[in-house]
């Protein structure tokens, strides 16, 4: 596999990720309780779609085409789905799946970045894209932990 097509591959990889992501954050926000939550899980839904659209033009740019579909198998999409067993339990279920989710998402990312044949126009789009993801893991870590203590 050339450098090129490697280097699409995991971008589309990470699009499908962090759609799934995305997904997760706006099911998330319907079944919380707290409508601060609730926008705060928006606001990360939204900011996942921007990483997500920056990722799609680091493929074009490649000569590539982008994914365009989340990946229903990804470990962060059945994590999300897991919120529907948790409900009765509130909030806290809620801020558990999320910073489970966000785990995955940044492992990925951080898997993508240590991969030693990554060019480096697609390892530049990964850096960029991996700064909003690491702020939400280290957000969501942050109100999971706050919600332990109160």
């Amino acid at each position: 596999m050339n450098e090129r097509s490697h280097d699409i591959d995991v971008l589309n990889d990470l699009i499908a990720a962090t759609l799934d992501s995305s997904d997760g954050y706006s099911e998330a926000a319907d079944h919380a309780k707290n409508p601060m939550i609730a926008d705060l899980f928006r606001q990360w839904a939204a900011e996942r779609r921007r990483v997500v659209a920056e990722l799609r033009v680091a493929v074009r740019d490649l000569g590539g085409e982008p994914e365009d579909d989340g990946t229903v198998l990804a470990s962060v999409h059945r994590m999300f789905l897991d919120l529907r067993s948790h409900m009765s339990h509130g909030d806290r279920a809620v801020i558990d799946e999320v910073e489970r989710g966000e785990d995955h998402i940044k492992d990925k990312f951080e898997r993508a970045l240590a991969e030693e044949s990554l060019g480096p126009r697609a390892r530049d789009a990964v850096q960029a894209a991996y700064a909003p993801v690491r702020a939400g893991h280290d957000e969501m870590r942050a109100l999971k932990h706050s919600h332990e203590k109160g």
